[in-house]
């Protein structure tokens, strides 16, 4: 069976990525990140190895707490968050381990990390952990700007061609805003599912109608009078 291969978090992620060093003083973290519209840098050593991340969310102890000091239950809310509002440094006020992704990581496996952790950008790195870019929510939003063309182009080639091929001409695929739909005749109805669950896994697809049917037996010749 033909298999589509999924868009990699390569095929979308920006590079070169925005960085700092360990020892960036946090006005220059503000600045960097200010300058460059992004809201977290990651962190990385002299040999571009990745060490952390430091996000927005990492400062903004700083300035919460810039004209006063924590109350007791503050600091045991916080507990060891709360060096954040006294770090200086970006290694001290870092995520670390950082969360990552690699290159060929699918964009499937990039989304499901950054809900779990409820970040918005990963780093990208190699096998020995050196930095190859950074991917964030919008580069995994981008498979949806796909054309409708295209993903009815795919469809036909590698579902219907493959699975119905001798009623692949009497099957018609539509797509409209991504929304594909399938209708025609099928000589195995078991195989209604497999197609709608392939479709709703190419790249670009947000949804599957399926007006698939058995084959049926073709009209019958009226019956001859006596």
């Amino acid at each position: 069976m033909p298999v589509t291969v999924p868009h990699i978090v390569s095929d979308v992620m920006t590079t070169p990525a925005v960085t700092v060093g360990r020892d960036a003083r946090f006005k220059e973290i503000v600045r960097v990140m200010d300058e460059r519209g992004v809201s977290a840098v990651p962190v990385v050593s002299g040999d571009g190895r990745v060490v952390g991340v430091v996000s927005e969310a990492d400062l903004l102890p700083k300035e919460e707490f810039r004209d006063r000091r924590p109350t007791r239950s503050e600091r045991k809310r916080l507990g060891s968050g709360l060096a954040k509002a006294e770090g200086a440094t970006a290694e001290e006020v870092m995520n670390t381990p950082a969360v990552t992704v690699r290159p060929d990581d699918t964009l499937a496996r990039a989304a499901r990390l950054m809900a779990v952790h409820h970040v918005k950008r990963l780093p990208v790195v190699d096998a020995e952990e050196r930095l190859s870019g950074i991917v964030s929510r919008g580069d995994l939003l981008r498979v949806f700007l796909r054309s409708d063309e295209d993903i009815e182009e795919e469809v036909r080639r590698t579902v219907v061609s493959y699975l119905f091929p001798r009623h692949a001409h009497a099957i018609h695929v539509s797509v409209r805003d991504g929304i594909v739909v399938l209708r025609g005749p099928v000589h195995d109805t078991s195989l209604i599912w497999v197609a709608e669950r392939l479709v709703s896994g190419l790249e670009g697809v947000v949804a599957v109608q399926s007006r698939l049917r058995g084959e049926g037996p073709g009209p019958q010749a009226p019956a001859s009078r006596p």
